[in-house]
């Protein structure tokens, strides 16, 4: 793979070594064969700008409104008797010998005054902990692709080789701070027992925090002793440090199914964190007016962070938005649409509204990387960003509407989330900034290239982009003219390349490898609901 790579390729990547730091990059599981990759020790970016607020208080309250008549006159279904008896006993309306639950308001508006605000998900290494909530953000890779692609290999369904070479690669960038599910479903292990070898594969590819799926009540038990095994810890000490995450889906319009039902009682008891996510696409599952969707999208989210709380009060819980529009000529979801960037916006004030942190996505509807890829994701993104999320699930690798992780954009996306947290790194403005005794050297007429102001600080003064070309035409030509496509296909090879297993402890390996062999050896977890 290094013969993949130009020779002024590696210089540059062993010019930026001096930047990051090689040690803040070993340290992390970072490239350390041939050229590293350039990047920055891990660390969380934080929003340092006001989060847009692109409606009035008022209308917020409009939408919060609405989202109450509808928890109130039309209702949420539940499909899980315990479910259903946990939300009478607290006083929801539970219609007798139906799904049905209606809600008084305030029973909602009380119940929720116990969601944190803020609070820390632990990873392995300590290094790698996040904080959610506030204004910090966490970007996570995309998940749950059926498909996954590269350059060479083409599109092709998931599977264990792709799917571990992706965990190690969400490993090596810093820029990705958790594992938000699996990068490509591993269609090659059976439904019974995937969860248990990819769980064993991100307790050990990866010292990051990693998510486990809500797909029965097996598969959460699972995870989540898959989990504490990891980090070395009580069941105890588990219990009140939250360790990993799942995303609950809403079966849009107005339905909680039992699988995502199972998943919040198992996983709220335990305290650990619970992604409330509607998935709400205006004109399909939801109205056909934005306002209208989140008007959904906020009373399906209220209603399963609601049911959190009387699970285990105070038990963290994340406030998540998927509102966008569809192509109302096909159906096809659409995203990185205008409508979509105002969804990201709104659903981050409503969020604050209600003192929670915020989860939102980087999507795109393209086929394959190309300019179509690049806007959508860019837009989709600033939304994010913009909207104040707190937690940026798919952030690198997402393409054609969510059915495939293509290698190549997940480089791509690599480079635009260095270049957002460069960007939300507040500007120092001070004496030595202001730079005047380099003005009053160079004078007027002169260059600031050779001034010891320059000199200085040149190495690391400006962001240095993985995949943008910045020489002229005539010597790009002359390198062959490639493509970001192509350097993106040579840097994911270079990075997995360099990939580093993070130490794990061998006592800790035993019991984690005796516990996943023994469910296996049991049948692992039902496959029928």
């Amino acid at each position: 793979m290094d013969s993949q790579i130009s020779s002024s390729d590696a210089e540059r990547g062993q010019r930026r070594a001096g930047r990051g730091g090689r040690s803040g990059r070993r340290g992390s599981g970072g490239a350390s064969g041939g050229a590293p990759i350039s990047q920055k020790p891990f660390r969380q970016p934080r929003m340092t700008y006001r989060p847009a607020e692109i409606i009035s208080a008022d209308a917020v309250e409009a939408i919060h409104t609405a989202s109450l008549r509808i928890l109130e006159e039309v209702g949420i279904d539940f499909l899980h008797e315990e479910a259903k008896a946990i939300l009478k006993k607290a006083g929801a309306d539970v219609d007798p010998g139906s799904d049905r639950v209606r809600f008084d308001r305030g029973l909602v508006e009380e119940t929720i005054k116990t969601c944190p605000s803020e609070f820390t998900l632990h990873a392995r290494n300590p290094a790698h902990n996040v904080r959610f909530g506030g204004n910090w953000i966490t970007f996570a890779e995309m998940a749950s692709a059926p498909n996954c692609s590269d350059m060479e290999g083409g599109r092709r369904p998931g599977n264990q080789v792709d799917f571990r070479n992706l965990v190690r690669l969400s490993q090596v960038f810093n820029t990705i701070h958790i594992s938000g599910g699996y990068p490509v479903e591993p269609v090659d292990l059976h439904a019974s027992i995937r969860h248990l070898e990819c769980g064993r594969d991100f307790a050990t590819l990866t010292d990051k925090v990693f998510h486990i799926y809500s797909l029965g009540k097996e598969r959460n038990l699972d995870g989540m002793e898959i989990a504490r095994i990891a980090r070395g810890i009580s069941q105890e000490q588990f219990d009140t440090e939250p360790s990993t995450l799942s995303i609950i889906n809403t079966s849009s319009p107005l339905r909680l199914d039992t699988p995502m039902l199972q998943g919040i009682i198992e996983m709220s008891r335990r305290n650990q964190v619970i992604v409330v996510t509607p998935f709400t696409l205006a004109g399909a599952m939801a109205p056909v007016t934005i306002a209208g969707a989140l008007s959904q999208q906020n009373a399906e989210a209220l209603a399963g962070i609601l049911f959190t709380q009387l699970v285990r009060p105070g038990s963290p819980v994340v406030y998540g938005g998927f509102t966008s529009n569809v192509d109302m000529k096909s159906g096809a979801p659409a995203f990185g649409t205008p409508e979509y960037m105002k969804a990201a916006n709104i659903g981050g004030q409503l969020a604050r509204r209600y003192n929670l942190p915020y989860r939102t996505s980087n999507t795109c509807a393209a086929n394959t990387v190309d300019a179509q890829a690049a806007y959508e994701s860019v837009f989709s993104l600033w939304g994010a960003i913009t909207g104040g999320g707190n937690l940026i699930k798919h952030a690198a690798g997402w393409m054609e509407g969510g059915l495939t992780f293509s290698y190549e954009k997940f480089i791509l996306d690599i480079d635009l989330l260095q270049m957002v947290t460069e960007y939300l790194e507040p500007l120092v403005v001070d004496e030595d900034t202001l730079a005047l005794e380099a003005v009053r050297d160079v004078g007027p007429g002169g260059h600031f290239f050779g001034t010891p102001h320059t000199q200085a600080r040149y190495r690391d003064a400006f962001y240095a982009p993985l995949i943008s070309d910045w020489r002229n035409y005539e010597s790009w030509v002359e390198a062959g003219s490639p493509t970001a496509f192509e350097k993106a296909n040579r840097l994911w090879k270079q990075a997995l390349e360099g990939y580093e297993q993070p130490a794990m402890d061998p006592a800790i390996r035993e019991e984690l490898d005796a516990f996943v062999d023994r469910r296996i050896a049991e049948g692992g977890a039902p496959t029928d609901f």
